[in-house]
């Protein structure tokens, strides 16, 4: 079911017509009784001057309840017993058939944050997920025919799209190349947002945006991968560290050796490299020891 747009007329001007046709009709009816009054009364002369003006002034009465005004980004859907008939996006006052039923929707951009999801993440790991979803309705037709709730409806399929995605992914990067939830949430962010739109197409909502709002390890794991953590950039840091040691012991050896500033046999460049290392590599500040002989 697709949305059909409609034009109702203004009500206005309609309103004003009414009015004045009541007041008319009122007229019409005091008048009516006074002339069945002067005649001495009986059905007849009552079907005859009561009548008439009566059913007008019901039915102009009726016509009333066709009277509806519109915000400005809402629709009013029209039914008639039953039957979709079309919405109505402009907004003011408005005048349709007053038997159509009018239900409103919203049509503004409306925005909520999921409860925070406990889940597994590729790794199995325990983690908490949570993400800010902003969308609006654009099918006035679906949102009210093909769902019987469609703001719980958002809720519900973006809950569910955030544990599928979140599923999919681990929560850091421990593979050269690979995409984590923390790591790329600008990516984790598009296919979230495709995830719940690809759920909520039947049901004529628009996703705008949606993105990761919360995310943690679950408190049981929390202590424990933040250890694997400080680890693993330890061992990050440390490897920096060692390469760049390496690269300045061998430009040293280069620039004595270039300069002819000393001859060492492999021994001695064997525990200069050692001491160098020593030196560039520690945690604390190292203390030299000088030899005053010879270094042979």
């Amino acid at each position: 079911m697709r949305e059909v747009k409609v034009t109702a007329r203004n009500g206005l001007g309609i309103l004003l017509i009414l009015v004045v046709t009541q007041l008319g009709w009122t007229y019409l009816f005091v008048q009516g009784v006074g002339a069945v009054r002067d005649s001495g009364g009986g059905p007849a002369a009552a079907l005859m001057y009561i009548a008439p003006p009566a059913l007008l002034w019901i039915t102009n009465l009726i016509m009333f309840f066709g009277l509806f005004t519109i915000a400005p980004n809402q629709g009013k859907v029209l039914q008639l017993f039953g039957k979709y008939v079309g919405t109505v996006h402009d907004p003011g006052l408005r005048w349709a058939n007053p038997f159509f039923t009018k239900k409103t929707i919203s049509l503004r951009v409306r925005n909520f944050e999921t409860g925070k999801l406990k889940v597994n993440d590729k790794r199995g790991n325990p983690i908490e997920f949570a993400a800010v979803v902003v969308w609006k309705v654009v099918d006035t037709a679906e949102a009210v025919f093909m769902v019987d709730d469609s703001k719980h409806y958002v809720h519900v399929q973006s809950e569910a799209a955030g544990r599928a995605l979140a599923t999919n992914y681990p929560y850091d990067v421990f593979e050269e190349g690979e995409i984590s939830l923390v790591s790329h949430t600008n990516e984790i962010s598009e296919k979230l947002a495709v995830e719940i739109q690809d759920r909520l197409d039947k049901a004529g909502v628009e996703v705008i945006e949606a993105r990761v709002s919360h995310l943690a390890y679950s408190p049981e794991i929390a202590s424990a991968m933040l250890q694997r953590q400080q680890a693993d950039a330890v061992i990050a840091a440390r490897t920096k560290i060692v390469h760049g040691a390496v690269g300045m012991v061998e430009d040293a050896l280069q620039e004595l050796k270039g300069q002819g500033i000393i001859e060492l046999d492999e021994e001695r460049k064997a525990a200069m490299v050692s001491n160098l290392l020593v030196v560039l590599t520690s945690d604390s500040r190292p203390r030299p020891v000088i030899n005053a002989g010879s270094i042979y």
